[in-house]
């Protein structure tokens, strides 16, 4: 190992750990374990360490959990009271760079291939018709994710390019990927047609193309072949089964399937009434095939999206919980499913260990998704360890650059900081999830809250006049009531700061 590690206050040595100087009372074994924890800035599998500590040796894992729990009291605890090492389930352990409060973690580098897919262009011209190439570059993009190989940008982060020429090679750039898929789409009644192509976005050279021709209810076929070809060309190790793993099941009807794209595609309008367009069309797709997944839980997605933004309900909270039950029963290994019930279950239902083990199994399913990351993000900042919920939204950062709708990253950034006490550097991420979204409720609630506890009274009382425009009805108590109270204080400053600027109880 390298001569010095260091990590917080520590330095860790190749025979000893040493505490601002003064070397700490560790085992061999658990010196082992604190090297290979500390050599990455990643959670490091179960497996990982007891090959580090017992090498060539066949253990229990109870050895291993009693030297983590011998580390953990050796090191003591973060400024915040926090472990230094934290549990990652599932997978195994991480240890935390800084002290809270004193110094950012920086992000760990993606160093997996990166690549975007940009939207598809509609030949035909038809507006009736985008839909349907949106929806397959949104489909395309959700499968590639599933794969651990390499890492995808989000579909929104790419979508700045739709309807305008791009050379690649800036493409590329500004997304700071090295693939580039884009492709054309034409449809009429029965058959379309696909080309696509996968560039090297440094040379400008192109890598494989193809073109697809098939009637309507071939589209999923022609879905997965455009997939399997590009994750051939970057990585030509992959193996034929571990593709097919990570397919997602393919919904059974071809109409079905055109209702979910044209949910999806009022969905992303992010306004109350196409949210209710949205809503209508996920359940009419539901409908037709009640076993698929992906329609159940966005259908409970679109109720729950309804509350957080403070719109006029859709449907009942007890509703939302239900179709989401049912999303991860039809669905057990799809990520995005199983990330988006995670929500659900700590803001609706407050079932907060199967939400644990939920977002535990979306990212072991899809470790580079976008809405998986940002869903773990979440998760850590209300329920987990605030450090890893910042490790996930800087994460999602590198995979969304110029994500026009990334205010649940910027703004859950911004939380954690107003938990942390560091108003300025809340307001500042704020200000971008603002410039993001500005009919982003919770955005609000921060720049209402930070300027109001930093004294800057003028300030905060502007944006809560903003706030009561964008969500008329919010008050403390209906922020409180839409907050996991699994450790209550976390939203407790939030709720000083919008008292302080005059937000009533009720």
């Amino acid at each position: 190992m390298p001569s010095k590690l260091k990590f917080g206050p520590f330095e860790l040595l190749e025979s000893e750990v040493r505490r601002d100087g003064r070397p700490l009372t560790v085992g061999h074994r658990a010196l082992a374990l604190l090297t290979a924890l500390a050599k990455v800035d990643a959670p490091v599998s179960k497996s990982a360490l007891m090959e580090a500590g017992w090498p060539g040796t066949i253990v229990e894992e109870g050895n291993l959990t009693v030297q983590i729990s011998a580390l953990r009291k050796a090191l003591g605890r973060r400024d915040d009271g926090q472990e230094w090492i934290v549990t990652v389930p599932r997978v195994g352990y991480r240890l935390i760079r800084g002290a809270t409060g004193q110094a950012d973690v920086p992000a760990a580098p993606i160093v997996l291939p990166i690549v975007a897919v940009l939207p598809f262009q509609n030949i035909g011209g038809d507006p009736e018709q985008k839909y349907f190439a949106d929806g397959m570059v949104e489909e395309i993009t959700m499968a590639l994710s599933r794969f651990k190989s390499f890492a995808v940008v989000s579909r929104n982060s790419s979508f700045i390019y739709r309807d305008r020429a791009v050379d690649v090679r800036i493409a590329a750039k500004e997304l700071g990927v090295r693939y580039v898929l884009e492709g054309s789409v034409r449809r009429d009644s029965s058959r379309f047609r696909v080309s696509a192509q996968l560039v090297d976005g440094e040379a400008g050279t192109q890598l494989w193309t193809k073109r697809y021709e098939a009637p309507v209810e071939d589209v999923f076929a022609v879905q997965d072949e455009i997939v399997e070809s590009v994750a051939v060309v970057l990585e030509p190790e992959i193996q034929r089964a571990e593709i097919l793993h990570s397919r997602r099941e393919r919904p059974a009807s071809t109409a079905a399937y055109d209702l979910y794209l044209r949910g999806l595609q009022a969905l992303n309008v992010h306004t109350f009434e196409d949210n209710a367009v949205a809503f209508g069309l996920f359940n009419r797709a539901a409908a037709m095939e009640p076993e698929n997944g992906a329609y159940l839980i966005y259908s409970a997605w679109t109720i729950a999206l309804a509350r957080a933004m403070g719109w006029p309900g859709i449907d009942s909270t007890e509703r939302q919980v239900e179709l989401a039950h049912r999303a991860v029963e039809a669905s057990p290994n799809d990520g995005d499913v199983l990330a988006r019930a995670t929500m659900i279950f700590i803001h609706g239902s407050r079932e907060y260990d199967l939400a644990e083990v939920m977002i535990a199994r979306a990212l072991e399913a899809n470790p580079n998704s976008f809405w998986v990351l940002t869903c773990a993000g979440i998760y850590h900042l209300h329920c987990g360890d605030l450090e890893q919920a910042l490790h996930h939204f800087r994460r999602v950062a590198e995979l969304s650059r110029n994500d026009p709708n990334s205010s649940n990253t910027l703004t859950g950034v911004a939380h954690a900081y107003m938990i942390m006490g560091r108003y300025t550097e809340a307001l500042s991420w704020a200000e971008r999830s603002l410039g993001a979204n500005r009919s982003h409720s919770a955005t609000y609630w921060m720049l209402v809250a930070g300027n109001a506890l930093l004294g800057r009274m003028d300030l905060s009382r502007h944006y809560l006049a903003l706030l009561t425009k964008v969500a008329p009805d919010t008050t403390l108590a209906s922020i409180r009531a839409g907050q996991p109270n699994r450790i209550p204080g976390r939203i407790e400053p939030i709720l000083e700061g919008l008292r302080l600027a005059g937000l009533p109880d009720n």
